[in-house]
């Protein structure tokens, strides 16, 4: 529906509204009036509400708000026709049914983003694999040394991490203060931490997903923002191949976006510090290609830094942003709009 034919219907509903609560005789009468367009499952603004979902994204800020507008309007006027049949009559008992619902009060949902994280949850549960969180502040060992990340690697860059310059920890992460040798302390940059931490109190079979915010130093624009979330997966135990994989991530999409014909996984090489071989994954959905994050083999390195065997068990990591995801799913085309907490924005999830 176009925008100037969503505005116009919403005038003329306004209009109608404002007639015939005037034109009521009685408060049967009103109560009536007020069913038809403010009932709650089938008033004729509710009816209304539902035309928001089919606006294109572009529209959909200007049709909420002229929607909110006629919203109060035809309150407004109902609340004006309630005073006039009640104004100058002596106040009568009225029975009241106790059988009837009551009037359910407005609340809030979840913020999509939330939703989408919840989603994921569900779906990775049902595969098998549990969730797990971790801290938000990391040492350098959990952040890049275990993950096959030197010293030297540009990843570490202060320029492209957030480090805290007056935060130190002691090497293995416990202490706070003043330790004999101190290692900086940063806001990790990636949720492969947490499966470090896993694997250092775990031994195999392992199978977990960890999801929560990341930081790093980026410059915000449409598909960019210095804080957002990532689904990070891991599964090591004996045998584990490339082609678990790309079974897992394959049935993770389509059970999130459709059916099995509706969505398609692609490899491309890559390469990352901590799995090898690496690959880049591509998602076809709806008819174009979207490139969902980075997966791969857990290199042998990261294996023998958590104290496993190599030799003895392999694995498969993958790491998909939630925004990402999001935003394909709703058709967002500007990451910002998920964290300006715009009401009218928000009302459409």
């Amino acid at each position: 529906m176009a925008l100037a034919e969503f505005l116009a219907s919403l005038d003329s509903l306004a209009q109608a509204a404002r007639t015939d609560f005037a034109n009521a005789t009685d408060p049967a009468v009103l109560e009536t009036a007020r069913v038809a367009y403010l009932g709650a499952k089938a008033g004729k603004l509710r009816d209304a509400q539902k035309g928001l979902g089919t606006m294109p994204p572009a529209d959909k800020p200007a049709a909420g708000k002229r929607f909110n507008e006629v919203k109060v309007a035809i309150e407004s006027a109902f609340v004006a026709a309630q005073e006039r049949l009640t104004s100058g009559k002596t106040a009568t008992f009225q029975a009241f049914d106790v059988t009837l619902p009551g009037r359910a009060k407005r609340l809030g949902h979840l913020h999509p983003i939330t939703q989408t994280i919840r989603s994921m949850k569900e779906i990775m549960g049902r595969l098998g694999f549990s969730a797990v969180e971790g801290p938000e502040i990391e040492d350098e060992w959990h952040n890049f040394e275990a993950l096959n990340i030197p010293l030297i690697h540009p990843a570490r860059d202060p320029l492209d991490n957030f480090y805290l310059s007056v935060a130190h920890a002691s090497t293995n992460g416990d202490t706070v203060g003043e330790p004999t040798s101190p290692t900086p302390l940063l806001l990790r940059s990636q949720t492969s931490t947490v499966q470090i931490r896993v694997m250092e109190t775990t031994p195999p079979p392992v199978r977990i997903i960890s999801l929560g915010r990341v930081y790093r130093p980026d410059t915000a624009d449409a598909t960019h923002y210095p804080m957002f979330h990532q689904i990070e997966g891991l599964l090591v135990d004996r045998g584990v191949t490339m082609a678990d994989l790309k079974s897992v991530l394959r049935l993770f999409c389509q059970s999130y976006f459709g059916g099995d014909d509706e969505v398609h996984i692609r490899f491309r090489p890559s390469f990352f510090p901590f799995t090898e071989p690496s690959v880049e994954v591509d998602m076809n959905w709806q008819g174009g290609w979207m490139e969902m994050g980075g997966a791969g083999m857990v290199d042998p390195n990261v294996l023998r830094a958590v104290g496993y065997d190599p030799d003895e068990v392999t694995g498969f990591a993958f790491g998909l942003g939630v925004e990402r995801v999001c935003m394909r799913q709703h058709g967002i085309t500007d990451i910002r709009a998920l964290y300006q907490n715009d009401v009218r924005f928000l009302e459409q999830f």
